[in-house]
């Protein structure tokens, strides 16, 4: 169906050494295929993961409650409510240490099937998902048994450190956005908080050919339309009207050919949006017969056709 909502998960909690989070996978129940999508809750003073880095994927990083430090390559960074933090692949060396009332936050990444991650302080490097080399013990046994990370005086913020509330804000149509991982700040996604007027619609109805995108409801209410292409209503999907309260996740993958737009109830609805960024993407627009050729910058109304139009009988 494509929708999860994160009360109906189940979490589950990685304790070792210095590190304490609850974990929930929430990409996977909505039906996501390219992105990960976890919400993490860090117990005060702990990490989240031993200091790490991928060499493919690029990861998100939006902060729901409490407080913190962004660990980055030795150097600690406050975080906040609102606070969105990007690290792009074969970058920064990172996690994070939880405040003294915990850490709340979701983190985005892109899935590569060839990923690399890099465990500086154990040395422990994961192809995929066994860790070599030649080694089939558990690293993070080893991160627990270090010194604890050393943790300095917050520095101040860089640049892939952002604030729905530092950012200008957008207003188009009856959305204002806070675009936070911009083409400035990140390579293989974006992603924005969005807050729709009361009983109006954000995007018109569309979907991709390659691109995927999550949606996050964080107050407010709202309906999600989903509308099949031609040719997958000729194959028996219907429309559907499904309605969405916060917590819940939406998964949009790539080719489903259905195509969704979101509809904000009476109070409005906001909502955190990720979308992978791939050249060769397509996108339908249903109620006006337009397809985006988004890597030419080329829109253009074709004329739906059944598959055996125009075809001679052999």
């Amino acid at each position: 169906m494509g929708i999860a909502h994160w009360d109906e998960i189940e979490p589950q909690q990685r304790a070792k050494g210095e590190m304490d989070a609850t974990w929930q996978r929430l990409g996977d129940p909505a039906g996501a295929r390219t992105v990960g999508l976890n919400r993490v809750r860090v117990a005060p003073g702990k990490l989240p993961t031993p200091p790490h880095s991928h060499g493919a994927s690029e990861e998100v990083f939006y902060v729901l409650a409490g407080s913190g430090l962004a660990w980055q390559d030795g150097d600690v960074h406050e975080v906040r409510p609102g606070d969105c933090v990007i690290h792009r692949a074969d970058h920064h060396e990172h996690t994070f240490v939880a405040g003294p009332e915990g850490l709340d936050y979701l983190v985005f990444g892109t899935r590569h099937p060839t990923e690399i991650g890099w465990l500086p302080r154990s040395r422990a490097i994961r192809i995929g998902w066994p860790w070599v080399i030649g080694r089939d013990d558990d690293p993070w046994d080893i991160e627990a048994g270090v010194e604890p990370l050393v943790v300095g005086d917050p520095a101040p913020r860089p640049e892939n450190i952002v604030n729905v509330d530092e950012v200008e804000l957008e207003t188009w149509g009856n959305a204002t956005t806070a675009p936070l991982a911009t083409h400035e700040r990140s390579d293989l996604a974006g992603f924005h908080w969005e807050r729709l007027r009361p009983d109006s619609r954000g995007s018109v109805p569309h979907c991709h050919s390659e691109e995927e995108e999550i949606f996050v409801i964080l107050e407010g209410s709202a309906t999600l339309e989903l509308c099949p292409s031609p040719v997958r209503a000729a194959r028996g999907a219907e429309a559907e009207e499904l309605e969405l309260r916060p917590g819940h996740i939406v998964a949009r993958p790539p080719g489903t050919g259905i195509s969704h737009s979101f509809l904000a109830g009476p109070d409005g609805v906001t909502m955190l949006i990720y979308g992978t960024r791939r050249p060769n993407d397509m996108c339908w627009y249903p109620r006006s017969q337009k397809i985006f050729w988004r890597g030419l910058g080329v829109i253009g109304r074709i004329e739906s056709l059944e598959y055996g139009d125009g075809e001679p009988d052999d």
